[in-house]
């Protein structure tokens, strides 16, 4: 029997951002990134950035657990592996904070607000990507909150997500 850990860490792809902006190839590398590490991306897969996330990470040979608001599936061609309709609505933010070792946050709007205060009050680290505008620049100088509950690590390039992520100890050391 193997010491090896079975659950492979989760990364929750949170924000929005709109096709040809600098933030949506970031999100797009960052879905094919964490494929490469063997990391699973969680992504309700709605906006232009968390899908384009999670298609690279799909087209990369990883996971992705979409979780979607509706009580139906979604069409056959959803970019996931594995697809849970909670039938909840706007209260899958919730599960959506909750379902990552951490949280990248791209841009963003209202519900990304939501998710990143969630993530924030239940101790995930938040990982903004800063330098392309959107709602995600900000984070790193205004909080949730004063309570420091996790840590907040920014990046503007895929060496930073890494070297974030490595920190973490989300990307193993073989």
């Amino acid at each position: 029997m193997s010491n090896s850990p079975i659950r492979k860490p989760q990364v929750c792809v949170l924000g929005s951002a709109e096709p040809g902006s600098t933030a949506y190839e970031l999100a797009g590398q960052a879905g094919a990134l964490l494929a490469r590490h063997g990391i699973t991306l969680v992504s309700g897969c709605g906006s232009p950035a968390t899908r384009v996330a999670a298609e690279r990470a799909v087209a990369g040979g990883g996971l992705v657990l979409s979780i979607v608001p509706p009580d139906e599936m979604p069409p056959a061609d959803w970019p996931a592996t594995v697809v849970v309709p909670c039938g909840m609505g706007d209260a899958r933010n919730l599960l959506m904070a909750l379902s990552g070792d951490a949280c990248l946050v791209i841009g963003g709007r209202a519900g990304t607000i939501s998710e990143v205060c969630l993530a924030w009050l239940h101790k995930r680290p938040l990982l903004p990507l800063v330098g392309c505008g959107g709602w995600s620049d900000t984070l790193p100088s205004n909080p949730p909150d004063e309570r420091k509950n996790s840590a907040i690590l920014p990046w503007s390039g895929m060496a930073e997500l890494e070297s974030q992520l490595r920190g973490l100890q989300l990307i193993r050391v073989a």
